[in-house]
């Protein structure tokens, strides 16, 4: 039975105390002292991260505003869906707004939520809220000249294609435009 609804927590962990390992303003890595239920004990690194905002941005030729970008953790070109950290009391929408206009030139119109996720949910807490936006008004050149080798409108149709061959790579990226292409209403 789920927690919450009558059950007991017969699986939940206990938590003995955690450590910083390193912190700086963009992420927080600790060891957490952990116990399983059946007893065992052992140490678990534990990445904490700031809640990030990204946008789902289409327009009325059905195509989804993306960029081409180089990742060198991963040593990878990849197309990824605007976006990025959100500042402290700042509501995540407007970051996904202010993110959108300043890696891509575009300027979101029509904003709406669209889900919350963990990419890394067993060592890792690092919320990433999606937005929806139908239509963007172009402000001018992207103020950001690192985020992107190039901005382009690509065919929300092509997007399953380029997650198989591996273009988008991203976790809130796939599941940000795989949401839309489920569920979107016509």
């Amino acid at each position: 039975m789920a927690a919450g609804s009558g059950g007991t927590e017969a699986t939940r962990w206990t938590i003995h105390g955690e450590r910083v390992v390193d912190e700086s303003r963009r992420l927080r890595l600790s060891i957490a002292s952990v116990e399983l239920p059946d007893g065992v004990q052992f140490e678990q690194y534990v990445l904490r991260m700031p809640k990030a905002a990204m946008m789902v941005v289409l327009d009325e030729q059905d195509r989804v505003l993306m960029m081409w970008r180089h990742r060198f953790i991963i040593d990878r070109w990849v197309w990824e869906l605007p976006g990025g950290y959100v500042d402290p009391d700042e509501d995540p929408a407007i970051t996904a707004v202010r993110e959108v206009e300043e890696e891509t030139g575009w300027r979101p119109r029509n904003v709406e939520p669209l889900l919350s996720m963990q990419p890394t949910v067993g060592s890792a807490d690092a919320e990433n809220l999606l937005f929806l936006a139908h239509r963007a008004d172009y402000v001018g050149e992207p103020q950001d000249i690192n985020e992107a080798e190039r901005v382009e409108w690509v065919p929300l149709g092509s997007v399953r294609d380029r997650i198989a061959k591996g273009e988008i790579v991203g976790a809130a990226s796939q599941v940000g435009l795989l949401h839309v292409l489920a569920f979107r209403r016509e």
